[in-house]
């Protein structure tokens, strides 16, 4: 475990290669858009050869067109680690079984009957949900572009990446406890207080950085992370450069190496583009970056 601190000129490396922020909550800003500020930030990374990865629980095409703008060179972490891209092609996948799949379905519906949820199944080229009052098809078309309504979703037209399920009342109320029991040994992983990812439990963000880590030709030195809330934890052991939002959930504070401002204040831009300013000698003896957290001792 770290204690988080300031991040100071020189700190880093001169020889990065990765960045890997998470999206909600730590890249995108309060009104849930990429900052354009960012953008920038971005041509003076892939000018110095560093690949930057947007890792998140939404899917892939959502994640696709948030960064179309973007031109080559962008990797992408989906579904919570489920599906990996690189310039269009897929560097690792992970599916769920037929037989989990429709049991998935099943514990959903009956969960349904006490809790305000309903269930996301996630594919490559679309998801899909049988849940269709207003409010439900509202929030999942916020993080899935390509979404389809369909009668009876244990009959999805293709295989499943994860299964996502929200719950108006929050997962903390009692669902997340239920689906846990019920959906063993599947994970179920909180990425936000609504939000809740199933997934084959060997699948995760830290898994897929691995991977993604192992294609770029990166290692775990010259690799940062950001991120905020518990399904970016496995991304901090796969890098020895991690940065907690100042907004980020308890427990990533503690495991990360560095605090950063929050989504709020657009953290990560700032973060980014002083480290592109720093000298890539190792001078430790330079400005504070941002004033947050306590010291290490």
């Amino acid at each position: 475990m770290h204690t988080s601190r300031a991040l100071q000129a020189g700190d880093l490396p001169g020889d990065i290669k990765l960045v890997v922020a998470d999206m909600d909550g730590t890249l995108l800003d309060a009104t849930g858009g990429v900052p354009e500020s960012f953008w920038p930030v971005l041509d003076r990374m892939r000018e110095r050869g560093i690949v930057f990865v947007p890792a998140s629980g939404r899917q892939f095409t959502a994640l696709a067109a948030m960064f179309a703008q973007a031109g080559p060179g962008v990797a992408l972490i989906a579904e919570n680690g489920a599906f990996v891209v690189r310039d269009g092609s897929e560097v690792s996948s992970s599916v769920v079984g037929a037989e989990f799949s429709t049991h998935a379905v099943a514990v959903a519906r009956e969960v349904a009957k006490a809790h305000d949820i309903g269930l996301v199944w996630s594919g490559r080229r679309s998801a899909y949900i049988e849940r269709a009052d207003a409010a439900f098809v509202a929030e999942v078309g916020r993080f899935y572009t390509g979404l389809q309504v369909v009668e009876d979703l244990a009959r999805a037209p293709e295989e499943a990446l994860k299964f996502a399920v929200y719950d108006f009342n929050g997962g903390s109320a009692g669902s997340r406890a239920v689906l846990t029991e019920a959906l063993a040994p599947f994970q179920v992983v909180m990425s936000s207080e609504h939000w809740m990812d199933v997934m084959d439990p060997a699948v995760n963000k830290g898994v897929a950085l691995r991977a993604l880590r192992d294609a770029v030709g990166a290692t775990a030195d010259q690799t940062m992370v950001f991120g905020d809330y518990l399904n970016d934890l496995e991304m901090f052991t796969e890098a020895s450069h991690t940065f907690a939002m100042a907004n980020a959930h308890p427990r990533l504070v503690e495991a990360a190496r560095y605090l950063a401002p929050s989504n709020r204040e657009h953290g990560v831009v700032s973060t980014l583009a002083q480290l592109l300013d720093a000298p890539s000698s190792g001078n430790r003896h330079g400005r504070v970056v941002q004033a947050a957290g306590p010291q290490i001792r």
